[in-house]
């Protein structure tokens, strides 16, 4: 019985693999690559950026914990207010988003949680929580997104980043236009990440 259980398992893991598909670039302009591919469930896609900055994990760190600053680099933000900081490696925020006439503003609450920064590759996790708190009327809460980082420090003070996102905006927008517009929004954010960092360094 445990073997029927085990090869049904991998075959329910192969078929999701299988149905994700293979990361296909979509844009590679000032060393930042920018893929994506369809996810397991659903019609979205998932995006993966990976690049390399002239950065220190540290930096980096700093940067994504600088909460309150966050509309000076990422991408039609709006808002975002430190709701708690469980400790000095997690920090659960709130965020707005404005997106063009007529989509709807979307919000969420989401737990950024940074791993132990002397490890040799860093990893950072920011998962939204849809009900930490209720609903705001004027917005769509954004009922599921997840943002993974994979960083490493090479010798030469060069940051590598391999980054992944997935997310549920919520709503009424058609899949189609997620899916066609959605390598835009974390591209314009990771030549605005590059900047703050060089700002950072010079500082």
């Amino acid at each position: 019985m445990k073997k029927v259980c085990l090869v049904l398992l991998f075959s329910i893991t192969l078929c999701r693999v299988m149905a994700q598909g293979s990361w296909q670039l979509k844009k590679n302009e000032n060393g930042i690559f920018v893929y994506t591919r369809t996810a397991a469930n659903g019609n979205l896609k998932e995006l993966r950026v990976v690049c390399e900055f002239d950065a220190t994990k540290a930096q980096l760190i700093t940067t994504l914990q600088d909460i309150d600053h966050y509309k000076d680099w990422v991408y039609s933000s709006k808002k975002t207010e430190i709701l708690k900081t469980p400790s000095a490696q997690k920090t659960i925020y709130y965020t707005q988003s404005n997106l063009p006439w007529p989509i709807k503003d979307r919000d969420l609450v989401v737990e950024l949680d940074i791993g132990p920064p002397e490890a040799d590759v860093l990893y950072i996790q920011a998962k939204s929580l849809p009900a930490y708190l209720p609903k705001n009327d004027k917005f769509v809460r954004v009922p599921y997104s997840l943002a993974t980082w994979k960083i490493t420090q090479a010798p030469d003070r060069k940051l590598k980043i391999d980054y992944t996102f997935s997310v549920d905006p919520g709503g009424s927008i058609p899949s189609w236009l997620v899916n066609a517009t959605m390598s835009i929004g974390p591209y314009n954010s990771f030549v605005k990440l590059k900047e703050v960092l060089k700002q950072g360094k010079r500082n």
